[in-house]
C-alpha cells in the first residue's frame, strides 16, 4: 500500500468535518434547565449524567481539560500533516519540479490564510484581522511543514521536540503584564458581560486562573497573549479604542502563535503519513500508530493532573498545561494521542479489514473537505431557512399543525439536534453532488 491512496485517510477527515459542521447537534444546550424541564414536560425522562455527559463531550471546555468537540481542530490539523508526503510525492511523479513545488506550497498558505480571515469577517462591519481559526493556523504553518516533508522520521521527531520545548520555554520564562494591562483587561472582560446580562445571554465561562508556576498559562495574561496585543493593534479594526488600544483579548483566549504549536500537530500528523506511505508491513503501520500514540498520553498526562480522570490526593500540579485554546505544547502532544489512534482505528478498519462501504459518505466528504468547511460557515444557516420554507410548504399541503417544521425547527423537545441534523444532511448532499460530478475543490 505505499504507493496507493489510504481510504481511511479521507474517511477520517470526513468525519472530522461532518462533526464540526454538526454544530455538536445542539447538545450542549439540552442540559440546559429549560432545556431539561421542555423534555420533562413531553414525559422524557433523560437521566442527568447522560445530558450531562453530551454536553460536555459536545462543547469545548472552558480552559484545560478535553472533550471530543476540542478534537476536531487537532485532527484536522493531523491529517493535513498526514497528506503532505502522498500529495507532493504525486506532485513528483507528475513532474514538477522543487521550485514549482515549493510555489505552490507558498501560495497554498497565502489562499488558507486569507480564507480564514475571510470566513472569520463574515459577520463584521469591515475585515477582521484575526488569525486564530483553523484555516489561518494551518497557513502559517505550512510552509515549514513542507520544509520537512522528504526528512527522515528522526529528524522530524526532533524538530518537533524543539518547537514544543521551545515554546513551553518561553512561556515559563516570561513575564506578567503590567498591573495597568490586567486592570485594562478585567474592565473589557466586565464590559462585555455586561452586555451579554443586557441582552439577557449565557455568560462566555471563564477558567479559575491558576496560581505559582502554572500562572504562566492563564487566559490573556500569557506569553502570546500579549504579543497579539501589539501585533493586532497595528492593524485595521472595527472595535473602539479603549485606553488607547483597539484589541485588548480574544474572548476566548485564542492566539495567533498557536500556530508555532500547531506546526508541532501537523509535524506529528507528517510523521504518521511517513510511515503509512513506507513499505512497511500494514501491521507493523498500525502497531506503530498505536504506540505513537500511547506515547503522546504517557507523556503529556504525567505532566498535567487536570487532564486525569480521577484526583488523587496530594497529586495536584501542571508543570505542562494542557490547554487547547493557547495550544499549549502539553496540550499538541495529548491531543495527538488522540489522533493517532483515530487514525489507526480507520486505517485498520478501512484499509487493513477493507471494510469500506460503511465509510463513504465519510469519504465524499474528507475529499472535499475545504468545501465543506466553507460551506459550513457561510451556507448553513441559509439551509435551514431553505428547508424551513419548503417544507412549511408540505406541512401546509396536508394539513400538519404539528408537522416537519415543528419537529425540526420549532418547539419540539429535540428540535435542536434534529434541526442540526437536517441541515447536516443538506450540505452532505451538495458534497455527494459534488463527487458525482467529480468536483474537487482544491487549494
Amino acid at each position: 500500500m505505499s504507493g496507493d491512496r489510504v481510504m481511511s485517510i479521507d474517511a477520517y477527515r470526513g468525519f472530522v468535518m461532518l462533526a464540526m459542521a454538526s454544530s455538536g447537534f445542539g447538545f450542549a444546550t439540552l442540559a440546559k434547565p429549560e432545556s431539561v424541564q421542555k423534555l420533562a414536560d413531553a414525559g422524557f425522562q433523560i437521566p442527568s449524567w447522560l445530558l450531562q455527559t453530551l454536553a460536555y463531550q459536545f462543547d469545548h471546555v472552558a480552559w484545560t481539560g478535553c472533550g471530543f468537540w476540542d478534537l476536531i481542530q487537532p485532527s484536522f490539523m493531523f491529517l493535513v500533516g498526514v497528506a503532505v508526503p502522498f500529495s507532493y510525492s504525486r506532485r513528483a511523479t507528475e513532474g514538477h519540479s522543487s521550485a514549482a513545488q515549493f510555489r505552490h506550497v507558498l501560495w497554498r498558505s497565502f489562499v488558507l490564510v486569507a480564507l480564514g480571515v475571510f470566513l472569520s469577517s463574515n459577520s463584521s462591519k469591515q475585515t477582521n484581522f484575526t488569525f486564530v481559526y483553523v484555516l489561518s493556523q494551518i497557513g502559517l504553518g505550512y510552509p515549514v511543514l513542507y520544509l520537512f516533508r522528504a526528512r527522515s522520521l528522526r529528524t522530524q521527531f526532533v524538530a518537533t521536540a524543539v518547537i514544543l520545548i521551545g515554546y513551553w520555554g518561553w512561556f515559563a520564562n516570561s513575564k506578567t503584564p503590567s498591573p495597568e494591562v490586567i486592570d485594562s483587561i478585567h474592565s473589557i472582560i466586565a464590559d462585555r458581560d455586561e452586555k451579554f446580562r443586557a441582552a439577557s445571554k449565557e455568560l462566555p465561562k471563564e477558567p479559575q486562573p491558576w496560581t505559582g508556576f502554572a500562572a504562566h498559562w492563564n487566559k490573556h495574561v500569557n506569553a502570546a497573549a500579549e504579543v497579539d496585543r501589539k501585533f493586532l493593534n497595528r492593524l485595521p479594526s472595527e472595535k473602539e479604542p479603549f485606553r488607547g488600544q483597539k484589541f485588548w483579548v480574544n474572548d476566548g483566549g485564542y492566539q495567533t502563535l498557536n500556530c508555532i504549536p500547531s506546526l508541532a500537530t501537523m509535524l506529528l500528523g507528517l510523521m504518521a503519513g511517513t510511515v503509512l506511505r513506507s513499505s512497511q508491513l500494514d501491521r507493523d503501520k498500525l502497531k506503530w500508530l498505536f504506540l505513537a500514540g500511547l506515547t503522546c498520553f504517557c507523556v503529556s498526562m504525567p505532566l498535567d493532573t487536570s487532564i486525569w480522570p480521577v484526583s488523587i490526593p496530594k497529586c495536584d500540579w501542571h508543570f505542562a498545561p494542557i490547554v487547547k485554546r493557547i495550544w499549549s505544547p502539553g496540550w499538541a502532544v495529548f491531543s495527538s494521542g488522540w489522533t493517532f489512534w483515530m487514525l489507526a482505528a480507520f486505517y485498520w478498519l478501512i484499509d487493513l479489514r477493507q471494510w469500506r462501504r460503511w465509510s463513504w459518505p465519510l469519504m465524499i466528504v474528507g475529499m472535499n473537505s475545504i468545501a465543506m468547511y466553507v460551506m459550513a460557515q457561510l451556507m448553513k444557516s441559509w439551509v435551514g431557512g431553505t428547508l424551513k420554507t419548503h417544507l412549511a410548504t408540505i406541512d401546509a399541503h396536508f394539513g400538519w399543525e404539528h408537522g416537519i417544521n415543528f419537529v425540526l425547527f420549532g418547539d419540539y423537545p429535540f428540535a435542536t439536534p434534529l434541526g442540526h441534523a437536517a441541515r447536516l444532511f443538506g450540505l452532505w448532499l451538495i458534497c455527494v453532488w459534488l463527487y458525482r460530478r467529480k468536483i474537487f475543490v482544491r487549494v
